[in-house]
């Protein structure tokens, strides 16, 4: 068998797990892609974009709301290439860009969190907080946002770090994040008939489809932790530029790959213990996922890249959709080539 008769097998080994995950009623639908160095790719998809409401099948041209990835495709690489050119230091404190943040407290330990700890998670900032529920201004949220005194924990992953990040962008560019360039291939709203649908927000009181269904990111009316949208053939894109400017020395892809942690590099997820890429990655290999059900993984040492794109949301998040499980699994098939 030859090396792409044998690549072309275990991709659809890989693919008929995400099959079976719909076959099975687990989750709608789903998009699995593969790029390679070279740049041959493979996508495939299977199941429906949506089932409540209208029924719409999934195809390579379904767009997504990518949810966290907008933190590595978008907010990361942005403060990235702004280091890069001298504009912030990332050992810096947001408040040297962000000068109001918690301003009645100048000694607060807020006010001392840098752009490298936002970028690697490693603040005391929550996990997540429901900032939608304290109003529908966005600008007054935002204001919330910054003056709120925040509970301390241990480091965690926390969507307030890049809430943070994306106000810093803000501030930097003089515009909103919806108003800035999404990037190739990339917008902060779908098309309503060509994007997967999640869930129904009883917040929203509707399915939502093509509209960020990230709360918060909603009530900001953009932000940098959620809201971007994209098809896999767009992530792939993505994910090649990044294996590209890695081989030519860009130092922002060298900071993608850089340890800030034992789990966490600026802005990704390295290979540990139980994480989402599978037991077979090697120590090259970087990832993030999306709560949508999406995922993407670069690989530099094999130069190559996957992206794993579901609507596991859909039509409501309480439900046991096996996404841990089968990011993991279709992981492993995928670094058996």
């Amino acid at each position: 068998m030859s090396s792409d008769d044998r690549g072309a097998t275990v991709f659809e080994n890989a693919f008929a797990l995400l099959r079976h995950a719909v076959e099975s009623g687990r989750i709608p639908g789903g998009v699995l892609g593969l790029i390679e160095r070279s740049g041959d790719r493979v996508v495939r998809a299977t199941g429906f974009a949506q089932t409540v409401g209208a029924q719409r099948a999934m195809s390579r041209e379904t767009w997504f709301d990518l949810a966290s990835l907008t933190k590595v495709i978008f907010t990361t690489p942005r403060i990235l290439a702004l280091a890069a050119g001298g504009r912030i230091d990332l050992d810096a404190p947001l408040a040297s860009i962000i000068a109001d943040f918690r301003q009645y407290a100048p000694h607060c330990w807020e006010r001392q969190v840098t752009f490298r700890q936002c970028l690697g998670h490693q603040t005391p900032f929550p996990a997540v907080e429901p900032i939608y529920t304290y109003g529908d201004e966005p600008d007054r949220l935002r204001a919330f946002v910054l003056q709120r005194e925040w509970r301390a924990g241990p480091p965690v992953y926390s969507d307030i770090n890049y809430i943070l990040l994306g106000i810093a962008l803000e501030r930097i560019e003089g515009r909103k994040i919806r108003a800035m360039d999404a990037g190739p291939g990339f917008a902060f709203a779908g098309p309503a008939d060509q994007t997967a649908a999640t869930e129904f927000c009883h917040w929203r009181e509707r399915i939502i489809c093509g509209e960020v269904h990230d709360e918060n990111c909603f009530a900001l009316q953009g932000s940098g932790h959620a809201g971007l949208f994209g098809t896999a053939d767009a992530v792939l894109d993505f994910a090649a530029g990044i294996l590209r400017a890695d081989a030519a020395g860009d130092p922002v892809a060298g900071w993608m790959r850089e340890p800030l942690s034992d789990r966490r590099t600026h802005g990704w997820e390295r290979p540990h213990e139980g994480w989402s890429g599978g037991s077979l990655c090697n120590a090259s290999v970087i990832g993030h996922t999306g709560f949508t059900g999406t995922g993407l993984w670069i690989d530099f040492e094999r130069g190559r890249a996957w992206t794993l794109l579901t609507n596991r949301v859909h039509p409501t998040r309480h439900a046991d959709s096996g996404i841990f499980a089968l990011r993991s699994a279709v992981g492993d098939a995928i670094n058996r080539m």
